[in-house]
């Protein structure tokens, strides 16, 4: 490790994954904009899955301030971050085949609807399956993962096949295989992971991009506002009641 504080060198670390992902990833934060836009202007519904760590991402665009309202969580219990014990079952059930199938069929996601899908890897069942069985049903698949774990990893799918061969559209978070950031003489193993740091970045840019699409088309977009500044309540019960039949978190 170079010069400098390990808090700097992260730092310095992030800040130039998110200079690549802004630099080299422009397009593709624009289509996948574009297709979210697509799909509330056709009356479609949003979602977005992750597991494990990679749900925090997911969660992070849905019910929040300046958030667009429509944006819900496909949520499979027991992979949804950490809350599980022990929190290695999580780990365990991204690889269980048809898990995937089986959430499909009992959540509300449906033909003409987008999933966002978030996995670093790209490498397990899971969301390898979710994203083949999602688009089966018609519905659009943006992709959110580190493309280089394809060349350098086996997947754990039957298919051999990672989460980035079945989405519509894929963003690449250049994240380097095995996520951490920096490394030390006196540190067996390398550490500071920024996957977390840029995949949010990378999702609410996506959302931006979105929101300005529908704003240029004349639609207002349904955004949600802070429930702490004046007014924020009764503009978010608007919102829901005029989108209800979009919006799923609130059931």
């Amino acid at each position: 490790m170079s010069d400098g504080t390990p808090a700097d060198l992260f730092f310095d670390a992030a800040i130039n994954l998110l200079r690549r992902v802004r630099e080299e990833e422009a397009e593709p934060i624009r289509a996948a904009g574009t297709l979210l836009a697509d799909t509330v202007a056709a009356g479609g519904r949003l979602f977005a899955f992750g597991a494990g760590h990679s749900s925090l991402a997911a969660q992070d665009v849905v019910y929040r301030a300046g958030g667009l309202a429509l944006m819900n969580l496909l949520a499979v219990p027991g992979v949804v971050g950490v809350d599980v014990t022990p929190a290695t079952l999580g780990s365990a059930l991204e690889r269980v085949d048809g898990l995937a199938s089986a959430v499909l069929d009992t959540s509300p996601v449906r033909a003409g609807d987008a999933l966002v899908i978030i996995s670093l890897s790209g490498r397990n069942a899971l969301p390898v399956e979710m994203a083949l069985n999602a688009r089966a049903l018609g519905v659009k698949v943006i992709g959110v993962t580190s493309v280089a774990y394809a060349a350098e990893t086996t997947s754990r799918h039957v298919s051999g096949t990672f989460l980035k061969d079945h989405c519509d559209l894929v963003l690449d978070s250049k994240i380097a295989v095995g996520d951490a950031e920096l490394t030390l003489d006196t540190i067996p193993a390398p550490f500071a992971p920024a996957s977390t740091v840029v995949t949010t970045a990378l999702m609410q840019a996506v959302m931006a991009t979105a929101a300005a699409t529908l704003a240029e088309r004349g639609i207002e977009p349904p955004l949600l506002r802070s429930g702490n500044v004046d007014g924020g309540h009764e503009w978010n019960g608007r919102v829901m009641r005029e989108y209800g039949d979009r919006i799923f978190y609130r059931h």
